[in-house]
């Protein structure tokens, strides 16, 4: 069966948008991994999905680690279930593994060696001084050397904690701000695999071309086809050719696709957006709608607008004032949102937030 860009639409926003599950963790295993490099983006993704989720709720589900948030695939921050964190950092070892050795530089030693050392130091919180101070203590031990923060600056910081096996927590304030972070060695009751990574995907993405999966997980194509094999022996995963003349992967179990109305205010890094291959996100937005909501000159994402399941525009609230103003902006030449259609999405931003929102206003704006 040739699939087009509105049945992937449809698969996608079935798994994205379920029948909610009973509290924050087991939503979250339904829905995987959050992108979470905006400290809120978990609150608001778990409340545009989840109508009344609450801040309390998952700041508790954090405090409790029911779920938990770290630097993981891409070297990016993603809030999972600690199993499903477990597999993203088996992705991470990966995937990240030659970027770390071309800054390293280690010549008697293996990066395996240094990632065991720095989860048995994080096995209580670290400060990531600690950290940093621990990399150039292991490196001036096993490398004769400890130079790597004076050669790499920020970019040698995160090499004490980035690896995918430690989790994260604010030291300050509070989980849906930036205050600074503490880590500590993840606490699984598992290992987690790259087949793991790859089936979990699947089951919250898919269907999903190879292409996906490696940009989604940061593997290379050829280790991603390595571990396709494996998987669809055991899972039996299915084939259909995809609109761009790429074939499409799925699990057998996967739900129907879904419509969905109304009106959706998605957070930053919202994984309709990066899920995918930046040439398959068509499947839920234009292309030239998607330049203007991902600036490449800074890497930063306007917090997209979902209308009757495409992303069409963009929202702010800008400021950390309790009570503050909200600007919905669509785009021309796609659906304007109705003024009514806006009041459940406004509270479920209110409620994830623990805001107000003392004015709504719309803007068009070309693109």
């Amino acid at each position: 069966m040739a699939l087009t860009w509105e049945d992937l639409a449809g698969a996608a926003l079935a798994r994205q948008f379920p029948e909610p599950a009973d509290g924050v963790a087991a939503r979250l295993a339904q829905v995987g991994p959050i992108q979470s490099q905006t400290a809120r983006s978990p609150f608001l993704a778990l409340g545009a999905r989840f109508p009344g989720t609450t801040r309390e709720e998952v700041a508790a589900a954090y405090e409790s680690a029911a779920i938990v948030r770290g630097s993981t695939v891409r070297g990016t921050v993603h809030t999972a279930t600690p199993g499903h964190y477990a597999a993203l950092g088996a992705a991470t070892r990966v995937g990240q593994r030659t970027l770390w050795q071309r800054m390293l530089r280690l010549e008697t030693s293996s990066l395996d060696d240094l990632w065991q050392a720095t989860e048995a130091f994080a096995d209580e919180w670290r400060s990531t001084d600690d950290l940093e101070d621990h990399l150039q203590r292991w490196l001036l031990a096993h490398e004769g050397r400890g130079d790597v923060t004076r050669r790499l600056g920020q970019a040698g910081r995160y090499l004490a904690f980035g690896h995918g096996g430690l989790v994260r927590r604010p030291v300050n304030g509070d989980w849906s701000g930036q205050g600074a972070p503490e880590y500590r060695t993840l606490r699984a009751v598992e290992d987690g695999s790259i087949g793991d990574a790859l089936a979990l995907h699947l089951r919250s993405h898919g269907p999903s071309s190879r292409h996906d999966l490696a940009w989604w997980s940061g593997l290379g194509l050829r280790v991603v086809d390595e571990h396709l094999a494996d998987l669809q022996g055991r899972l039996g995963l299915t084939e259909d050719e995809g609109p761009d003349g790429r074939t499409y992967l799925d699990v057998p179990d996967s739900p129907a696709p879904r419509a969905l109305e109304g009106v959706r205010l998605l957070p930053e890094f919202d994984a309709l957006m990066c899920g995918y291959d930046p040439p398959a996100r068509q499947r839920l937005a234009q292309p030239a709608h998607l330049t203007r909501l991902w600036s490449g000159a800074n890497g930063l994402v306007l917090p997209p607008l979902l209308v009757d399941g495409r992303i069409t525009g963009y929202w702010r609230a800008t400021g950390s004032a309790k009570r503050r103003p909200l600007e919905v902006v669509w785009f021309a030449r796609t659906r304007r949102p109705r003024r009514a259609e806006l009041d459940e999405p406004v509270a479920a931003l209110e409620t994830a937030l623990d805001i107000v929102i003392t004015d709504v206003s719309l803007t068009r704006e070309a693109v």
